[in-house]
């Protein structure tokens, strides 16, 4: 078998032989290319080494002065929101707003709804309405209050009831089956138990 019938052989350094070079290129050009593109990929990889070199010397740095991610997000926010702030864009429409607001300020429609506003302000009905709904809040916050100190009345009748405290022995009964006890911890279990809730 021939190696032609496998289709065009390529050269050691990557050109295409055989006649498949684009028009108006002699092999030797091609050659010439092929070298010089190769001399450029190997430039690339040592920048993209030096590159991670720098980086990480970079980041070094920046641990050693204490800088530390989130802070340097801080500063790029900062610096972007700076730099959008200087934008024309950003003036313009900042400019832009402040017109729309001074007009709509000073429109007649602004200005009788601001006084309308005043008005229901200062009316009896609204006085009362806002008295109301202040007694409103304080009788439920009493009535939350009182609900409060009934439940810890009841829990304190409850701990002193016979059943709880056969329930509480029998509890401490077990965890000192389980765990043991000191006769420190007995001491101070003795004069726990006649302690309010």
């Amino acid at each position: 078998m021939d190696s032609s019938e496998h289709g065009p052989s390529v050269s050691s350094t990557g050109v295409a032989s055989g006649g498949n070079l684009p028009p108006g290129l002699t092999e030797e050009e091609a050659e010439e290319m092929q070298v010089e593109l190769t001399k450029v990929d190997d430039e690339i990889q040592t920048l993209r080494q030096v590159l991670v070199a720098k980086e990480r010397h970079a980041a070094e740095l920046k641990r050693r002065l204490g800088i530390s991610p989130i802070s340097e997000i801080k500063q790029n926010l900062t610096k972007g929101w700076h730099e959008v702030q200087c934008s024309n864009a950003y003036m313009r429409t900042s400019q832009t707003l402040g017109d729309l607001n001074r007009r709509v300020t000073t429109s007649n429609v602004y200005l009788t709804a601001s006084a309308t506003l005043e008005e229901i302000g200062r009316s009896d009905a609204y006085k009362r309405t806002q008295e109301t709904l202040s007694q409103a809040g304080q009788m439920t916050s009493a009535a939350f209050s009182s609900m409060g100190s009934a439940i810890r009345n009841q829990f304190g009748e409850m701990r002193n009831s016979p059943s709880f405290k056969t329930f509480e022995d029998k509890v401490e009964n077990m965890k000192y089956k389980v765990m043991g006890q000191s006769n420190e911890e007995t001491d101070r279990s003795h004069t726990s138990n006649n302690a309010p809730f």
